[in-house]
């Protein structure tokens, strides 16, 4: 409806507006049905947590094995050079597995090493079924 002050012409003026009320109240409907119906995002991870033991008195620091991988592939045994994967999975098998208490196993990857080599020891200590493995990281100074 269209109304026109001081001026009166024979033919009806009409405002070509959109009334866009109708269309707010819509949206905000919609907005609301579609936050309730998002289901609430929950990103868990399952954890073996350790058990309230005490500790006890007597108990020796854990075993260790640290396994570095240089920039160029190098695989290095607490300092002693792997030739070859298939030795470091002899390694792995007699040095970590055989044992009742498996040691930890650290893989300290050197900051320039790509990652296909830190893959590749990942993937023999996942395939031989290693339990306790770390990565250990190199501490970079602030700048």
């Amino acid at each position: 409806m269209a109304i026109t002050i001081g001026q009166s012409s024979s033919e009806d003026d009409f405002v070509v507006d959109i009334n866009t009320t109708p269309l707010i109240d819509v949206m905000l409907v919609l907005l609301i049905m579609l936050i309730i119906t998002i289901p609430i995002q929950t990103h868990a991870v399952k954890l073996d947590m350790p058990t309230d033991a005490p500790p006890s008195a007597n108990a020796a620091p854990p075993k260790a094995v640290t396994i570095d991988v240089d920039f160029d592939g190098t695989v290095l045994w607490n300092g002693q050079i792997v030739p070859d994967r298939a030795t470091l999975d002899r390694r792995i098998e007699t040095e970590v597995l055989a044992q009742a208490d498996q040691p930890e196993v650290r893989i300290k990857p050197n900051r320039l090493a790509t990652y296909k080599y830190v893959a590749a020891v990942l993937a023999s200590t996942q395939k031989l079924g290693v339990r306790k493995l770390g990565i250990v990281g190199r501490a970079q100074p602030l700048e």
